[in-house]
């Protein structure tokens, strides 16, 4: 993934801030260009919605409906049902505010994180380089999940914020080196000697001058991370290292495939498919928008 710089040597960058109503309208108008773009974005707010106000609006039914155990997909079942005869939709439903939050909490992190220190690096060098990237290749050196599930041992996964900060912790270190590159490539550029020459803060120059150029970057590897994450902590529950009192298409998978016995149970199938088609899609609308957000934050980006 490469970063298309849209400034010159010797000019700041046009870019305006992102709640500039002009840079709102030329967003959306390069979001609706390809039918793709807006098909991603959908799906995106889809699940959003689906996290924040489906439980209230489809919620998991209870008590348990015996009748209805391992119903086939129909009007009133959508996607079947499970071994409690429990609409698998009403399950991804209410899965999907932990399996979202945790993951938004994690790219949240991941991008503060990965971002603040890798600008921090290239810009002052020195020392303070030295000890951030030996810091960065310490965490890059650490093989990530082996690592989430040792931390699943003592650490409280069973609350999304936390799953999303440890997370969050252990994945900033590629953004932080990238980040770091093209800082280095930029802190020699003219605008930045301007503002050097006109004494303005090197904050000012880090959020202001340097930050808006690497837009693009951060905002596709903060869409990443979403996705990357939600893989993670479904991988997690799926594993069953962590309680299942949790509602998370990870728990889904696993009930589904060591306690349903889905892999030999056409019966049970729907149970096993529905989270994978969940993922599936919500994947699937990541990748479509990611590439309206490498034209909106590079606008000189240029299309076969």
């Amino acid at each position: 993934m490469s970063l298309a710089v849209s400034t010159s040597s010797s000019s700041r960058p046009s870019n305006g801030p992102s709640g500039h109503p002009s840079f709102l309208k030329n967003a959306w108008r390069i979001i609706v260009k390809k039918p793709g773009r807006l098909i991603g974005l959908g799906i995106i707010v889809l699940f959003a919605l689906m996290a924040i106000f489906g439980p209230y609006l489809y919620p998991k039914q209870l008590p348990i409906n015996p009748n209805a155990i391992y119903a086939p997909i129909s009007w009133r079942y959508p996607l079947g049902t499970d071994f409690e005869g429990t609409s698998n939709l009403a399950l991804i439903i209410t899965g999907a505010r932990y399996v979202l939050f945790a993951a938004a909490m994690a790219a949240v992190f991941t991008v503060v994180f990965g971002t603040a220190l890798g600008l921090i690096s290239g810009y002052y060098l020195g020392w303070t380089d030295s000890v951030i990237m030996r810091i960065t290749d310490f965490i890059l050196t650490i093989p990530g999940f082996p690592l989430l599930v040792v931390l699943s041992t003592v650490w409280n996964f069973g609350q999304p914020v936390a799953m999303g900060f440890v997370l969050g912790i252990t994945g900033w270190g590629g953004l932080a080196r990238a980040v770091r590159s093209q800082t280095l490539s930029l802190r020699e550029r003219g605008f930045i000697e301007a503002a050097r020459t006109l004494g303005l803060s090197p904050f000012h120059i880090l959020f202001r001058e340097i930050l808006p150029n690497v837009g693009s970057y951060i905002a596709m590897n903060l869409l990443l991370a979403v996705t990357g994450s939600i893989y993670a902590e479904v991988g997690l529950f799926f594993l069953g290292v962590v309680p299942f009192q949790v509602n998370n298409w990870g728990v889904m998978l696993n009930l589904a495939v060591f306690s349903a016995g889905a892999m030999s149970s056409a019966q049970a199938l729907p149970y096993l498919l529905s989270p994978l088609l969940a993922l599936l899609i919500l994947t699937l609308g990541v990748v479509l928008f990611l590439d309206a957000v490498d034209e909106i934050f590079n606008p000189r980006l240029k299309e076969a």
